[in-house]
């Protein structure tokens, strides 16, 4: 959510004036994340999230936009597209896909609670199985050969232990990531900053997932250690049982889990670390220029998956 491309005020109203959205108050980029474009946009109608796509192209944002308008549709607690006057979701700026997506109440949290894994875990088991009837297909990708490829490229980057360690897991996962194993839509990013809170209560209610633009089809419980990898997060790096077994029971309820999964938890877990290990390795080395642009430290990925790959035996009873 970095700022890339830079949108003026005329132009702003210019785009704006293709929706039933209200006349421009307001807008403000944001600057969390690295991948796109965003703005929050206010109107005299509603609080909305402008985004340019800096690197998906129209045809992949097409599945993006109406995989979240069926979510929604299915009642899934979820940032909901907005159709422009012609009924499209999406348009272009400079050459650019962009789209209009309604903003959910409240923020991100930065300290999870067992609460939050909860009903975070009943989200996600909605979200799954609502994707089970969404018809368009597209694999993953940043999956099993993305970390094959971007591995060798940041290779030489590395010291010879994190070559070693790089090394070892692709291989270990050549085998784990085929697994014959549940699969459908993944959210595939779902942190604490993809996740909203209304905090105004007694209690954190979620509000709401955002930011599907990297969800594909791929294993549904590698989209559960993606997510525990982060909310059921230690400060040591390693995972919080009491959490884990919070986010997956509540996620059992939508969709009931299997023996077969739990065996490939730990593995997934590992996965989870390396892919996003690796992403980090390639922004750090390989930057891309923007205006705000925050790039994340990859060493908190290394240490995670150093940990799930040393506590691998331990993990495989952080269960329901």
């Amino acid at each position: 959510m970095s700022v890339y491309t830079i949108i003026e005020e005329n132009e702003l109203k210019s785009f704006l004036s293709n929706y039933d959205a209200g006349k421009l108050e307001s807008f403000q980029g944001i600057s969390d994340g690295i991948e796109n474009t965003n703005y929050f946009v206010n109107t005299d109608r509603g609080r909305f999230v402008l985004t340019i796509f800096e690197q998906h192209s129209f045809e992949e944002m097409q599945y993006y936009l109406n995989l979240m308008h069926h979510l929604a549709d299915h009642e899934v607690p979820s940032a909901n597209p907005v159709a422009d006057k012609q009924g499209a979701y999406l348009s272009l700026f400079k050459g650019k896909p962009i789209a209009l997506v309604e903003r959910l109440n409240g923020g991100s949290i930065i300290k999870t609670t067992i609460d939050h894994c909860q009903q975070l875990g009943s989200a996600m088991g909605k979200m799954h199985t609502a994707g089970l009837s969404y018809e368009a297909h597209q694999p993953n990708p940043r999956g099993p050969a993305w970390c094959q490829h971007t591995a060798q490229q940041v290779f030489a980057k590395l010291s010879a232990a994190d070559q070693q360690m790089l090394d070892d897991e692709v291989h270990f996962q050549k085998e784990k990531r085929h697994a014959d194993l549940p699969r459908g839509v993944i959210h595939a990013d779902l942190f604490r900053d993809n996740a909203l809170w209304d905090s105004s209560g007694e209690r954190d209610t979620f509000s709401g997932i955002i930011d599907f633009y990297y969800s594909c089809d791929d294993v549904l419980l590698y989209d559960l250690a993606v997510t525990a990898n982060d909310w059921c997060l230690n400060d040591d790096f390693s995972l919080d049982r009491d959490k884990v077994v919070s986010l997956l029971g509540s996620y059992h309820a939508y969709r009931p889990l299997t023996e077969n999964e739990q065996q490939y938890w730990p593995a997934m877990l590992r996965a989870g670390a390396l892919r996003f290990w690796l992403s980090r390795l390639y922004d750090k080395h390989f930057p891309r220029g923007g205006e705000l642009v925050h790039t994340k430290n990859p060493d908190e990925f290394k240490n995670i998956l150093a940990d799930r790959i040393r506590h691998s035996d331990d993990y495989l009873h952080f269960w329901i």
